[in-house]
């Protein structure tokens, strides 16, 4: 075996690459942060920045364990982004943890009279523009932050970046489905998911 056989065979990707492509997971946005450059692996013609599919695909998996460390009924996965509140919410409930999906009312990491307050571990976002508050929150409170981010995206506040398209219906479907089957993985439970389950109906 040649060293560079046993770099493909260490490096076993959650999907095949053309799947990852089929769902249109490396497509970013035309605008690229400085934080997320590491992320993109070039610019299109069209002016559409691509990200590297590797890099998500380790990300992933990296993402899975540090969020296996937690307790699964403290982990919060949070979206405000339409398109990823029905894979968030099914990522929430397969791994048994919580989900605020749709509109993060102020306070609700912060404020302990409020009475939809809740005390996570760690916190999961679907996107850092459009979750901000929910980013907001979880630095005062001191809790870590997983986001799925794109290119366009600030990672200052972020403990683990998922370097995806974090706008598309059938990425987005993908990444979370990725993310549970990987966590289940960690845990030794078989599950008989598919990305598909994940996706939300148009």
């Amino acid at each position: 075996m040649t060293g560079n056989e046993l770099e493909i065979e260490l490096k076993e990707p959650l999907l095949p690459v053309e799947e990852y492509l089929a769902a249109g997971v490396h497509i970013g946005t035309q605008q690229k942060s400085k934080d997320m450059m590491k992320f993109i692996y070039r610019v299109r013609g069209d002016g559409l920045y691509i990200l590297d599919i590797q890099a998500t695909d380790e990300r992933i998996k990296t993402a899975a364990k540090f969020l296996s460390q937690y307790e699964p009924s403290k982990i919060l996965v949070v979206t405000s982004r339409q398109y990823g509140q029905y894979p968030a919410k099914k990522f929430a409930d397969a791994i048994g943890g919580m989900a605020v999906i749709g509109r993060f009312i102020p306070g609700m990491l912060t404020n302990q009279r409020l009475n939809k307050y809740i005390e996570p571990d760690v916190v999961v976002v679907t996107d850092p523009i459009g979750d901000a508050q929910a980013i907001n929150e979880a630095v005062q409170a001191g809790i870590p932050i997983v986001a799925l981010c794109d290119t366009n995206n600030m990672t200052k506040y972020v403990d683990v970046v998922i370097p995806t398209n974090n706008k598309g219906r059938k990425a987005l479907s993908v990444i979370y489905y990725l993310l549970t089957k990987e966590m289940l993985r960690l845990r030794g439970v078989a599950t008989s998911l598919t990305p598909e389950d994940f996706e939300t109906e148009l």
